[in-house]
Protein backbone atom coordinates (compact mmCIF):
# COMPACT_ATOMS: atom_id res chain seq x y z
CA UNK A 1 0.00 0.00 0.00
CA UNK A 2 1.35 3.22 -0.95
CA UNK A 3 1.14 6.59 1.43
CA UNK A 4 -0.47 9.69 0.29
CA UNK A 5 0.91 12.01 0.81
CA UNK A 6 -0.64 16.09 0.96
CA UNK A 7 0.50 18.13 -1.86
CA UNK A 8 1.47 21.32 0.19
CA UNK A 9 4.16 18.82 2.10
CA UNK A 10 6.64 19.76 -0.97
CA UNK A 11 6.10 23.20 -1.03
CA UNK A 12 6.50 23.48 2.56
CA UNK A 13 10.36 24.04 3.13
CA UNK A 14 10.21 26.60 0.17
CA UNK A 15 7.36 28.62 2.53
CA UNK A 16 9.18 28.74 5.59
CA UNK A 17 12.32 29.77 3.75
CA UNK A 18 10.07 32.70 2.08
CA UNK A 19 8.35 33.67 5.86
CA UNK A 20 12.27 33.45 6.80
CA UNK A 21 13.19 35.81 4.08
CA UNK A 22 10.56 38.07 5.18
CA UNK A 23 11.29 37.87 9.08
CA UNK A 24 15.19 38.70 8.30
CA UNK A 25 13.87 41.16 6.14
CA UNK A 26 11.35 43.02 8.81
CA UNK A 27 14.42 43.02 10.86
CA UNK A 28 16.56 44.68 8.75
CA UNK A 29 14.03 47.67 8.01
CA UNK A 30 14.53 48.68 12.18
CA UNK A 31 18.39 49.88 11.26
CA UNK A 32 19.60 51.26 8.60
CA UNK A 33 23.45 49.15 7.53
CA UNK A 34 26.43 50.79 9.42
CA UNK A 35 28.59 53.39 7.75
CA UNK A 36 32.09 53.12 8.81
CA UNK A 37 35.23 55.02 8.64
CA UNK A 38 39.10 54.04 10.11
CA UNK A 39 38.03 54.12 13.87
CA UNK A 40 34.12 54.29 14.31
CA UNK A 41 30.84 53.32 12.68
CA UNK A 42 27.15 54.95 12.78
CA UNK A 43 23.42 53.99 11.90
CA UNK A 44 20.06 55.15 12.32
CA UNK A 45 17.71 52.75 14.66
CA UNK A 46 13.85 53.08 14.21
CA UNK A 47 11.39 52.35 16.63
CA UNK A 48 7.65 51.18 16.73
CA UNK A 49 5.69 53.09 14.73
CA UNK A 50 2.93 54.39 15.92
CA UNK A 51 0.89 57.79 16.37
CA UNK A 52 2.90 61.27 15.02
CA UNK A 53 5.75 61.07 17.77
CA UNK A 54 8.33 58.33 17.41
CA UNK A 55 11.44 57.30 18.95
CA UNK A 56 14.54 56.60 16.81
CA UNK A 57 18.38 56.55 17.17
CA UNK A 58 21.79 57.37 16.13
CA UNK A 59 24.11 54.22 17.41
CA UNK A 60 28.00 55.26 17.39
CA UNK A 61 30.30 52.63 17.49
CA UNK A 62 33.98 53.26 18.05
CA UNK A 63 37.33 51.58 18.48
CA UNK A 64 39.19 50.64 22.22
CA UNK A 65 40.74 54.24 22.77
CA UNK A 66 38.63 56.72 20.81
CA UNK A 67 36.32 58.65 22.01
CA UNK A 68 33.74 61.30 20.20
CA UNK A 69 32.02 64.26 22.17
CA UNK A 70 28.63 65.52 23.69
CA UNK A 71 26.69 68.45 22.69
CA UNK A 72 29.19 70.75 24.73
CA UNK A 73 32.19 69.20 24.23
CA UNK A 74 34.13 70.65 27.32
CA UNK A 75 37.53 71.83 27.26
CA UNK A 76 38.28 70.65 23.19
CA UNK A 77 36.86 68.87 20.65
CA UNK A 78 33.96 68.87 17.98
CA UNK A 79 30.20 68.41 19.18
CA UNK A 80 28.36 66.41 16.54
CA UNK A 81 25.93 68.44 14.02
CA UNK A 82 23.07 66.47 12.45
CA UNK A 83 20.71 67.58 9.64
CA UNK A 84 17.86 65.64 9.19
CA UNK A 85 16.34 68.23 6.22
CA UNK A 86 16.15 65.38 3.94
CA UNK A 87 13.84 63.69 5.57
CA UNK A 88 10.54 62.36 3.79
CA UNK A 89 7.14 63.11 6.06
CA UNK A 90 9.43 64.12 9.35
CA UNK A 91 7.92 67.76 10.63
CA UNK A 92 11.06 67.52 13.33
CA UNK A 93 13.67 65.86 15.24
CA UNK A 94 14.92 66.14 18.71
CA UNK A 95 18.45 64.77 19.55
CA UNK A 96 17.80 63.35 23.18
CA UNK A 97 21.87 62.96 25.10
CA UNK A 98 22.91 60.55 27.08
CA UNK A 99 25.36 61.74 30.37
CA UNK A 100 28.36 61.89 29.13
CA UNK A 101 31.99 60.85 30.43
CA UNK A 102 34.49 63.26 31.17
CA UNK A 103 37.90 62.51 30.14
CA UNK A 104 41.72 63.90 30.40
CA UNK A 105 41.92 65.94 26.87
CA UNK A 106 45.82 65.23 27.57
CA UNK A 107 46.19 69.45 27.64
CA UNK A 108 45.49 70.24 31.22
CA UNK A 109 42.15 70.34 30.63
CA UNK A 110 39.20 67.65 30.30
CA UNK A 111 36.80 67.11 27.14
CA UNK A 112 32.98 65.40 27.77
CA UNK A 113 31.34 62.73 25.29
CA UNK A 114 31.80 59.13 25.11
CA UNK A 115 33.33 56.25 24.21
CA UNK A 116 33.04 52.51 23.10
CA UNK A 117 29.44 52.59 21.97
CA UNK A 118 26.43 54.78 22.64
CA UNK A 119 22.86 55.61 20.93
CA UNK A 120 21.39 58.90 20.96
CA UNK A 121 17.70 58.56 21.22
CA UNK A 122 15.68 60.90 18.35
CA UNK A 123 12.28 61.74 19.42
CA UNK A 124 10.83 62.54 15.76
CA UNK A 125 7.11 63.98 14.61
CA UNK A 126 5.62 63.06 11.71
CA UNK A 127 4.07 65.42 9.61
CA UNK A 128 1.63 62.80 8.78
CA UNK A 129 0.85 59.99 10.85
CA UNK A 130 -0.83 58.07 8.35
CA UNK A 131 1.83 58.06 5.58
CA UNK A 132 5.26 56.13 4.95
CA UNK A 133 8.26 58.46 6.83
CA UNK A 134 11.73 57.69 6.03
CA UNK A 135 14.46 59.85 8.09
CA UNK A 136 17.58 60.73 6.34
CA UNK A 137 20.64 62.10 8.25
CA UNK A 138 23.74 63.71 7.20
CA UNK A 139 25.85 63.51 10.29
CA UNK A 140 29.00 65.66 11.03
CA UNK A 141 31.26 64.06 13.68
CA UNK A 142 34.81 63.78 15.06
CA UNK A 143 36.45 60.70 16.61
CA UNK A 144 39.67 61.40 18.87
CA UNK A 145 42.77 59.22 20.54
CA UNK A 146 45.48 61.60 20.59
CA UNK A 147 44.43 63.21 17.60
CA UNK A 148 40.90 63.90 16.34
CA UNK A 149 39.70 63.33 12.93
CA UNK A 150 36.64 64.61 11.35
CA UNK A 151 33.76 62.14 10.08
CA UNK A 152 30.92 63.01 7.57
CA UNK A 153 28.26 60.26 7.21
CA UNK A 154 25.08 59.77 5.78
CA UNK A 155 21.96 57.51 6.91
CA UNK A 156 18.56 56.71 5.82
CA UNK A 157 16.00 54.42 6.84
CA UNK A 158 12.59 53.84 6.58
CA UNK A 159 9.84 53.74 9.88
CA UNK A 160 7.66 51.05 8.95
CA UNK A 161 7.41 48.75 12.18
CA UNK A 162 4.26 47.99 14.25
CA UNK A 163 6.75 45.90 16.41
CA UNK A 164 10.66 47.15 16.32
CA UNK A 165 12.78 44.66 17.22
CA UNK A 166 15.32 48.01 18.23
CA UNK A 167 12.61 49.03 20.70
CA UNK A 168 14.35 47.12 23.86
CA UNK A 169 17.76 48.96 22.89
CA UNK A 170 15.95 52.37 22.18
CA UNK A 171 14.53 52.19 25.29
CA UNK A 172 17.69 51.51 27.43
CA UNK A 173 19.35 54.11 25.51
CA UNK A 174 16.23 56.58 26.98
CA UNK A 175 17.04 55.67 30.13
CA UNK A 176 20.54 57.30 30.20
CA UNK A 177 19.38 60.67 29.27
CA UNK A 178 19.77 63.22 32.45
CA UNK A 179 16.11 63.47 33.72
CA UNK A 180 14.65 67.13 34.14
CA UNK A 181 14.22 68.20 37.69
CA UNK A 182 13.85 71.63 39.75
CA UNK A 183 16.56 73.17 41.91
CA UNK A 184 15.65 72.27 45.66
CA UNK A 185 13.22 68.75 44.79
CA UNK A 186 13.01 66.47 47.59
CA UNK A 187 15.57 63.75 45.82
CA UNK A 188 18.52 62.15 47.53
CA UNK A 189 20.43 64.05 44.70
CA UNK A 190 19.72 67.20 43.55
CA UNK A 191 21.37 70.77 43.46
CA UNK A 192 20.23 72.84 46.45
CA UNK A 193 21.67 75.98 45.90
CA UNK A 194 23.18 78.43 43.35
CA UNK A 195 24.94 81.81 44.43
CA UNK A 196 27.38 84.10 43.00
CA UNK A 197 31.29 84.47 44.30
CA UNK A 198 32.24 87.47 43.95
CA UNK A 199 31.63 89.20 39.80
CA UNK A 200 32.77 86.55 37.92
CA UNK A 201 32.51 83.22 39.79
CA UNK A 202 29.45 80.32 40.82
CA UNK A 203 28.71 78.07 43.90
CA UNK A 204 27.14 75.23 43.62
CA UNK A 205 25.62 72.99 45.95
CA UNK A 206 24.97 69.51 45.55
CA UNK A 207 23.18 67.60 47.95
CA UNK A 208 24.28 63.99 46.96
CA UNK A 209 24.86 60.80 49.69
CA UNK A 210 28.19 59.53 48.10
CA UNK A 211 30.20 62.45 46.47
CA UNK A 212 32.27 60.00 44.72
CA UNK A 213 32.33 59.83 40.93
CA UNK A 214 29.89 63.07 40.78
CA UNK A 215 30.22 65.04 38.13
CA UNK A 216 28.29 68.62 37.52
CA UNK A 217 28.36 70.54 33.59
CA UNK A 218 27.23 73.59 32.81
CA UNK A 219 25.86 74.98 29.58
CA UNK A 220 24.99 78.32 28.31
CA UNK A 221 21.63 79.49 26.50
CA UNK A 222 23.31 79.74 23.28
CA UNK A 223 25.58 77.74 21.42
CA UNK A 224 28.22 80.70 21.27
CA UNK A 225 28.46 80.96 25.22
CA UNK A 226 31.76 78.44 26.25
CA UNK A 227 31.39 78.02 30.04
CA UNK A 228 34.31 75.90 31.99
CA UNK A 229 33.12 72.33 33.33
CA UNK A 230 32.79 72.97 37.10
CA UNK A 231 35.53 72.39 39.36
CA UNK A 232 34.98 70.25 43.27
CA UNK A 233 35.99 72.58 45.76
CA UNK A 234 35.82 71.64 49.82
CA UNK A 235 32.54 71.74 51.44
CA UNK A 236 32.01 71.46 55.07
CA UNK A 237 28.75 70.58 54.67
CA UNK A 238 27.95 67.10 55.27
CA UNK A 239 26.34 65.28 51.97
CA UNK A 240 26.85 68.43 50.41
CA UNK A 241 29.22 68.46 47.13
CA UNK A 242 30.29 71.62 46.42
CA UNK A 243 31.27 73.13 42.75
CA UNK A 244 32.78 76.50 41.69
CA UNK A 245 33.06 77.87 37.56
CA UNK A 246 34.09 81.46 36.50
CA UNK A 247 32.00 83.09 33.89
CA UNK A 248 34.70 82.46 31.37
CA UNK A 249 33.80 81.91 27.86
CA UNK A 250 30.40 84.00 27.57
CA UNK A 251 30.09 85.75 24.27
CA UNK A 252 31.56 89.55 23.90
CA UNK A 253 28.96 92.59 24.72
CA UNK A 254 26.51 90.31 27.15
CA UNK A 255 25.99 90.25 30.75
CA UNK A 256 25.37 86.83 32.00
CA UNK A 257 23.07 88.33 34.89
CA UNK A 258 20.09 86.11 34.83
CA UNK A 259 21.08 84.08 31.78
CA UNK A 260 19.11 80.26 31.12
CA UNK A 261 21.92 78.43 32.23
CA UNK A 262 21.61 74.50 32.08
CA UNK A 263 23.49 72.33 34.22
CA UNK A 264 23.66 68.36 33.99
CA UNK A 265 24.33 66.11 37.37
CA UNK A 266 25.81 63.13 36.47
CA UNK A 267 26.52 60.36 39.28
CA UNK A 268 27.67 56.40 38.62
CA UNK A 269 23.95 55.58 38.60
CA UNK A 270 21.53 58.50 37.31
CA UNK A 271 21.48 62.10 35.77
CA UNK A 272 19.62 65.13 35.90
CA UNK A 273 19.04 67.87 34.14
CA UNK A 274 18.63 71.78 35.24
CA UNK A 275 17.52 74.77 34.24
CA UNK A 276 17.70 78.05 36.23
CA UNK A 277 18.20 81.73 35.90
CA UNK A 278 21.65 82.67 36.82
CA UNK A 279 21.53 85.29 40.17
Amino acid sequence: MSALVPRYSATLPAALMLLSCFAIDARAQDNSPWQRDSHSAIRLLAGSRSGPVMLGGIAFQLQPGWKTYWRTPGDSGVPPRFDFSKSENVEAVTVLWPAPTKFDDGAGGHSLGYHDQVVLPLRIVAKSADKPMTLRADISYAVCERICIPVEAKAELAFTSVASTEDTALSAALDTVPKPTNVGDPNPITIRDVRRDGKTGVIVDVAVPDARGVNLYVEGPTADWSLPIPSPRDSDTPGIKRFAFELDGVPPGVKPDGAALKFTLVTPDKAYEFNLNLP
